[in-house]
């Protein structure tokens, strides 16, 4: 008996055209991410909305709109390209019972806080590979090629997990040398003093004057650096004063290479790092396992 047109599945190359288009609201821009022609993109477009028989977009002042149908179908079919694209990654990672994941995370929260641990996780769990790549731009689990991250906030994202990994408190630090040159002990010396920011984080030394009741009209002076793992080493060096997230230099602080000249400590609160994954795909194993482990390590 033959299935009617309700029946049947939708045509896969044309929905996954259209899925590329929707997402990115440009047939160029879809023609360049599936290596096609913009006219094959069309092309693909075209044979959908005859299927489905329906128009998908409208073209309003030269720019490409999703109709309320093609913007439903888009939001019903994406999770399910997401779980395709999981289930393949595992079948193809799955060799010789090896499974991968695949982690991004701010470069100094790797290095300082990541890297240390995870021979732990290697040694409780043999069978999966963690691949870490580093960037310090906001996760987007819907377009990204990882399956999970860490991420600095108050751990409330749309279609996300978060689990909390760390305290966020907000110390001075510098070099005891550096201490020791500018006698540095009292919080308003901080004024005088050569600041080192980061830029993924440029508000920190202001919400930490604000809390010791300093002017912040100084807090945005002195040194800048791309990254907080740059500033530590600067301060590590004697160049000035960082503010640093005290579990992020925890070695340091214990071994007498930073020290606190003032020891006065702002909690964050809830702002401070996550480990997020979407809700929206399937949670392979090895996230589970990921996720488990994490639960039992030491801040």
């Amino acid at each position: 008996m033959a299935l009617s047109r309700r029946d049947q599945l939708p045509p896969l190359n044309p929905t996954r055209v259209f899925e590329a288009t929707g997402r990115l609201l440009s047939v160029t821009k879809a023609a360049d991410e599936l290596c096609v022609t913009p006219a094959a993109v069309s092309r693909q477009v075209r044979a959908l909305e005859v299927f489905l028989d329906v128009k998908l977009f409208n073209r309003i002042h030269g720019r490409l709109e999703l109709t309320p149908a093609g913007a439903r179908y888009l939001a019903d079919i994406t999770p399910l390209f997401a779980a395709l694209l999981a289930a393949t990654r595992s079948v193809q990672s799955s060799i010789g019972n090896r499974a991968l994941l695949r982690i991004r995370s701010p470069a100094t929260f790797a290095v300082r806080w990541l890297i240390p641990r995870l021979a732990g996780f290697h040694q409780a769990n043999p069978t999966i590979e963690v691949q870490l790549s580093t960037s310090s731009a906001p996760l987007d689990l819907k377009h990204e090629d990882v399956d999970a991250g860490v991420q600095l906030g108050d751990g409330s994202w749309p279609e996300t997990h978060s689990q909390q990994l760390i305290a966020n408190l907000l110390v001075p630090v510098t070099s005891p040398s550096y201490q020791r040159a500018t006698q540095l002990v009292r919080s308003e010396q901080l004024q005088q003093e050569v600041l080192l920011h980061t830029m993924a984080r440029p508000d920190d030394w202001a919400l930490w004057f604000e809390a010791v009741g300093l002017d912040t009209a100084r807090a945005y002076s002195g040194m800048k650096y791309e990254t907080s793992l740059l500033a530590y080493q600067a301060a590590i060096e004697g160049h000035g004063v960082a503010i640093a997230q005290k579990s992020l230099v925890a070695k340091e602080l214990a071994d007498g290479t930073l020290v606190t000249p003032i020891p006065f400590e702002l909690d964050c609160g809830k702002h401070t790092y996550y480990f997020v994954w979407s809700t929206r795909r399937p949670q392979p194993p090895a996230l589970s396992a990921f996720c488990a482990w994490l639960l039992n390590v030491d801040w």
